[in-house]
């Protein structure tokens, strides 16, 4: 098993693989160096000698520069190491891309919808339009238990605070994240639950569906009736009714939409865990299938490596348009730029944002980019995407859900239990938080760095997500966890 690595051979810092100890001697190329001192698992030390102001570089790019000169062999972290990133840049249009190989299609077991959208559960949802329904939206979820089986995989509501006293921005996209996902294919029927009185009632939201089966979206205006609860659990046993005819049948693997998301890092995750499903996105886009990326703030210090990305010139200035607003956004709020990775991001090596952004964008691959999405957009072309959206675990795989994604791959570092509206697919990127975090884990890349190849484990992943398209049961799934959350950004009335 590998001790460290050194990624990129540009790089002037090498990465732990295991902890090394104060003593231990390294030898790289023509470089000969003794540890200063303990280098945790995930965290960067020098190669070489650097001078205060001296970029470190990592991935083949700078991560900061260090604040005091800095002798070979000595740990590099946020108490030597400062960003690099400031306000608004002017970016221009660098063109290096791959065009991937044409690869024959897998397949997998499915459901076709009758309005033609395909999905990978027969769900029942429940969709309150704002937070004053909630508790009757978990009461029926509760009551309505009873006709889970017979191709029904869950019945769920999904609680959250908006759709009333918002304005602007916040109001719409509260209306568009809702309606996409009562359009949801993995959902089989849907309850459209509102009270009456608030800013998104359910006459409000019609228009934002468009055509729909009328068969398998419901609604329920809670002021309406005398008894909500009888009349709800009326319509969802209607719903199980139509939604129990559907069947999983043979579908190409080139109409999944797979969204990518990491949280929790750790030094590992842009070594292991990121680049395994940067990999496999290679793959199901060769397949001629779709991949999402988004956490934009998460893309800051790696934006011209997705830039220069991009198949044509209107999609690079929309990539420079989804830097920059959220970079405004930012400053809107009188907040820093920069100021990113969280304490368990820098408890597991990661010291900067651009340290962490050039690690959370190896899940991109390395296809061309063929679309960029606002937030609350759905996906309407192949290939790879990236969606504007948060860091904010929950806002972000909620998004990329309301975008069209039938499942998320979240990728970790530290282990997190949350799930979204699809199925979300925790991918560790160490041996010992798969072994510790059994029941949260769905899929290990620590192995990456104990003898497997990255083409063995993408693969691996490949057929791992072909099966929970199939039916297969998520960790997150299994203990009957679904969640979601809203971006918002303005005024609450």
């Amino acid at each position: 098993m590998k001790e460290w690595i050194r990624i990129h051979n540009d790089d002037n810092v090498a990465v732990a693989l295991v902890l090394l100890n104060k003593g231990k001697h390294i030898e790289t190329g023509n470089l000969s160096l003794t540890l200063k001192e303990n280098i945790p698992q995930g965290h960067k030390f020098a190669l070489t000698s650097l001078k205060t102001g001296q970029h470190v570089i990592k991935y083949g790019a700078s991560i900061g520069v260090v604040l005091s000169d800095t002798s070979p062999g000595s740990w590099i972290h946020t108490h030597n190491l400062k960003t690099n990133l400031g306000d608004l840049l002017t970016y221009s249009y660098k063109p290096d891309f791959n065009t991937l190989p044409a690869l024959t299609p897998a397949t997998f077991q499915g459901y076709r919808r009758a309005y033609g959208k395909v999905g990978i559960r027969n769900n029942i949802w429940i969709i309150p339009t704002n937070g004053c329904v909630n508790s009757i939206a978990s009461a029926l979820e509760k009551m309505s238990q009873k006709y889970l089986g017979e191709h029904i995989d869950a019945i769920v509501a999904f609680p959250h605070p908006y759709g009333c006293s918002q304005m602007g921005d916040d109001q719409e996209n509260t209306r568009n994240i809702l309606s996409n996902l009562v359009k949801h294919p993995n959902a089989g029927g849907v309850l459209l639950l509102g009270l009456g009185c608030e800013n998104s009632n359910i006459q409000v939201l019609k228009p934002y569906l468009g055509e729909y089966d009328k068969k398998r979206v419901r609604f329920l205006q809670v002021q309406d009736v005398a008894d909500e609860l009888s009349s709800g659990l009326a319509q969802i046993e209607e719903l199980v009714t139509y939604a129990r005819q559907d069947r999983r049948e043979s579908i190409s693997c080139n109409e999944l939409v797979i969204g990518m998301k990491c949280g929790g890092s750790d030094g590992l995750s842009g070594i292991t865990a990121n680049p395994t499903v940067g990999a496999f996105s290679d793959l199901l886009i060769a397949m001629g299938g779709s991949t999402i990326l988004t956490e934009v703030p998460e893309m800051f210090g790696a934006e011209t490596l997705l830039m220069n990305r991009c198949e044509t010139p209107e999609l690079f200035d929309k990539t420079v348009d989804l830097i920059n607003d959220f970079k405004d956004y930012f400053k809107a709020h009188h907040q820093t730029i920069y100021e990113n990775p969280s304490p368990g991001n820098k408890d597991g090596g990661i010291s900067t944002l651009e340290d962490k952004s050039l690690g959370c964008t190896q899940k991109s691959g390395t296809a061309s980019i063929q679309g960029v999405l606002s937030y609350g957009e759905i996906i309407s072309a192949k290939g790879l995407h990236l969606l504007n959206a948060p860091g904010n675990d929950l806002v972000a795989s909620t998004a990329l859900a309301a975008s069209g994604a039938h499942m998320v791959l979240f990728t970790t570092g530290r282990g997190t239990p949350f799930a979204c509206p699809v199925p979300t697919i925790k991918i560790s990127s160490n041996t010992t938080l798969a072994t510790h975090k059994s029941n949260w884990i769905d899929f290990n890349c620590g192995s990456l760095v104990e003898g497997q190849t990255l083409e063995e484990l993408a693969k691996q992943l490949f057929d791992f997500v072909l099966r929970i398209a199939a039916g297969q049961t998520s960790k997150s799934e299994e203990m009957g966890f679904h969640d979601m959350a809203i971006f918002k950004q303005g005024v609450t009335l």
